[in-house]
């Protein structure tokens, strides 16, 4: 009986060895199958006494002992790589981490898409330019080939442009998942905020402009992101972070506005600038996307000009609320807690249309004051900030240099006036050597804007100087000169003949110009700017001197002989209007009177004319001593007659004036297309409706309260208003745009068709 019993222990023992070494080379199989990870079994002899179990290894009294090691790295419950640590995947090196890797990371919707699972095979190729999987991918679903695309691109840094948009929201995934679950309740998540931020907006950067759906739903993330960085009181007074423009108005900048409505404040300038330029619902055109700097100085002076600190908006009935839409499957039923934020009483006041009206209108007007310098840098990239552009701004937006180089201009002609050329001038303030009449002329309005005056008066159609022609240039502080008025151009008119008659010998005397300068100033019926205009117009005339008396004179061929007599008579009311006339002015006035094929004798007739009440003296060299004395109310009278020559005097001395068109024909046409590819309303709509869906699509699901109160801020009917939504998008797209009557749900596949 005892030797049966151990036979049978040594039959026993025997089957169950055979038994344990098959378990083992299975094992040992099972693990070799499973892909892309070196598995090294490892079988250590121990003594047959040791019955103990040590590093997870079996062991029994037996000559040898088969242990299975711990599972490769990767393995097991995933891990967030943080940013910039490196991690190896099926051979290939995935340098920047910001993904979850590992073979379990439980969601509420089964395995998180976004998990990199090691355990997954994955193929020797795989191109991530081709889509290779469908609307909403999961890494574990997709195929080898994919897994391998979607590594390549990964391990290339993330930046190919052409990488198929499918391949971007996996790895956005991971992101959405650090943000809104890991965040919740891990300080070390939150931490990564900033780098998250900094990394989305450079996918945006790479992909924003190749998907609407990608970057909606990134911008809808960083907007998250902000306001959990950001939340604090007096939001409003805070600079307004990096952030983009989407379907609707960012978070932030909702939350700020309505922190400062709640108080009672003003909007600050900053704030509403950020406001114009994120409000789908406000047009920027193209000057504002073409010189963004410029805009933004700009819509600022202006905004302080109209409204002071700024507007003062009064709370409305809309409570700001903001649900995250995530793009991620694994968040379908996530709890919503975590993806909802609500604000207490703080309004949303994006929502009226009253502010955005007046912020509209303001807009427009930046938009024109840029408009040129907009079309100058069009033209000419490489113009940008240099003299050729930086005419076409607004002084206000100068830059310094530019700036300082007009305040030493001024300094040159603190107490009268400088003559230098043209080119000086320019080199002064770091232009070209020469201009087009166009740019001469829009030169000329900048600085009359800086209040320098410049000769010749290219504005009142002067021929623009060239590189080396003498220009005069004075103080002129008032920018609204009227150049039209008969006073001012019969006045301009008797100069350039004095000055003509006086460069008659050859020699323009300097007698001759303190003379005609004293005349000057004694035209009181002139206002001070043009006397300071007269002024630096006889300098110039003394520098480059005019046209010869006979060249004037081929300027009045096409006037008849009534109207150059009548020009004529007028001089010789404009040389007394110091209630004096000279011998010397007499004489000069024959001068003209001939040059203008007039009878000089008629020089008394009119002179006697023009003193009311005053008796005529004959023409005798005694009258000519004695000259004439005129009645003091005659200067009055000079304004009576400047009327009835001012037509005749407007075309006299006008060379081709060039026109400044603030709009050409076919730059016009341009940017109006330009606009219409830069703005269009969300499905057409009007403001009000627009609004609305725009409104409606910062949600997945509204509550029918909440949606009253926002009809009510609006002033429509909200079932009229949704009806009329509705039917709009089935027209477009033949989709409704919400379901539902409590809660109102948005159709998700609305977000497909509408670009951000």
């Amino acid at each position: 009986m005892g030797s049966l019993l151990i036979v049978a222990l040594f039959i026993g023992l025997l089957m169950w060895v055979f038994r344990s070494s098959k378990k083992s080379g299975s094992a040992k199989q099972n693990v070799q199958d499973i892909p892309q990870i070196k598995i090294t079994t490892t079988i250590r002899r121990v003594p047959t006494t040791d019955s103990t179990l040590q590093n997870n290894s079996f062991q029994k009294s037996s000559p040898s002992e088969f242990r299975i090691p711990p599972a490769p790295a990767g393995y097991g419950e995933a891990k967030w790589i943080p940013h910039g640590q490196a991690v190896t995947i099926a051979g290939m090196t995935i340098p920047d981490g910001m993904i979850y890797v590992g073979t379990n990371l439980k969601s509420d919707y089964g395995s998180d898409p976004c998990q990199i699972d090691p355990s997954k095979s994955v193929a020797a190729s795989g191109d991530f330019k081709e889509r290779q999987f469908g609307y909403w991918p999961s890494y574990s679903d997709i195929s080898a080939t994919a897994r391998r695309a979607y590594l390549n691109w990964l391990a290339g840094g993330r930046s190919h442009p052409d990488a198929d948009i499918g391949y971007v929201f996996l790895f956005f995934y991971g992101l959405e998942r650090r943000v809104i679950i890991d965040a919740s309740n891990d300080a070390v998540a939150l931490a990564d905020y900033p780098v998250i931020a900094q990394e989305i907006r450079r996918l945006l950067s790479i992909y924003g402009n190749k998907s609407g759906s990608f970057k909606s739903y990134a911008i809808g993330l960083l907007d998250w992101i902000c306001i959990a960085q950001q939340q604090k009181n007096k939001l409003y007074l805070a600079p307004v972070p990096e952030l983009s423009k989407s379907y609707e108005l960012p978070l932030y900048i909702r939350l700020a506005l309505g922190m400062a409505a709640v108080d009672g404040a003003p909007i600050p300038k900053h704030l509403a600038c950020a406001w114009v330029k994120l409000e789908p619902n406000i047009i920027t055109r193209t000057p504002g996307r073409r010189c963004p700097e410029y805009f933004d100085k700009l819509f600022e002076l202006k905004y302080t000009e109209t409204s002071g600190p700024g507007m003062v908006v009064r709370p409305n009935k809309t409570k700001l609320k903001a649900v995250y839409r995530p793009a991620s499957a694994g968040f379908r039923i996530c709890n919503q807690s975590l993806l909802t934020k609500t604000f207490g009483e703080i309004p949303d006041i994006s929502i009226l249309t009253g502010p955005l009206k007046k912020l509209q209108q303001l807009v427009f007007v930046v938009n024109d004051d840029l408009s040129p310098y907009s079309r100058a840098i069009a033209k000419n990239t490489e113009a940008n900030n240099t003299l050729d552009s930086l005419i076409y701004l607004p002084l206000a937006l100068w830059p310094d240099d530019a700036q300082k180089a007009l305040n030493d201009i001024k300094l040159m002609f603190e107490e009268g006036v400088t003559t230098l050329l043209f080119s000086e001038l320019l080199s002064k303030l770091n232009g070209g050597d020469l201009f087009s009449k166009e740019k001469v002329s829009v030169l000329a309005r900048a600085l009359e804007s800086a209040g320098i005056g410049i000769e010749p008066d290219v504005l009142g159609g002067a021929k623009p100087p060239k590189a080396d022609s003498t220009v005069v240039l004075f103080a002129e502080p008032d920018k609204e000169l009227s150049r039209t008025t008969g006073a001012y151009q019969a006045a301009l008119l008797t100069l350039q003949l004095s000055s003509a008659v006086a460069m008659a010998d050859g020699d323009f005397s300097a007698s001759e110009l303190v003379y005609l300068q004293s005349q000057i100033n004694l035209w009181t019926h002139l206002s001070v700017n043009h006397q300071r205009r007269l002024h630096a117009h006889l300098i110039l005339l003394k520098a480059a001197p005019p046209l010869s008396l006979s060249g004037i004179k081929k300027k009045f061929e096409h006037l008849s002989q009534p109207e150059i007599e009548s020009i004529a008579a007028f001089i010789a009311t404009v040389a007394q209007a110091d209630g004096v006339v000279s011998p010397s002015e007499v004489d000069t006035l024959k001068k003209i009177y001939k040059t203008l094929g007039v009878d000089p004798k008629k020089v008394f007739t009119d002179l006697h004319v023009a003193a009311s009440g005053a008796e005529p003296v004959s023409a005798t060299s005694s009258s000519e001593a004695t000259g004439f004395t005129l009645n003091a109310d005659r200067i009055a009278h000079l304004q009576r007659e400047s009327a009835k020559v001012s037509t005749l005097l407007a075309g006299i001395f006008k060379e081709d004036e060039p026109v400044i068109a603030k709009n050409p024909p076919q730059e016009i046409e341009i940017e109006k297309i330009e606009e219409v590819d830069n703005f269009t309303r969300l499905l057409g709509l009007d403001v009000s409706h627009g609004v609305l869906a725009r409104m409606l699509l910062s949600r997945p699901q509204w509550s029918r309260e909440d949606l009253l109160d926002v009809a009510a801020d609006l002033d429509l009917m909200l079932d009229g208003a949704l009806e009329h939504i509705n039917e709009t998008s089935f027209e477009l797209f033949d989709i409704a745009f919400t379901e539902g009557e409590n809660p109102i749900t948005i159709n998700p596949e609305i977000f497909e068709k509408i670009e951000p």
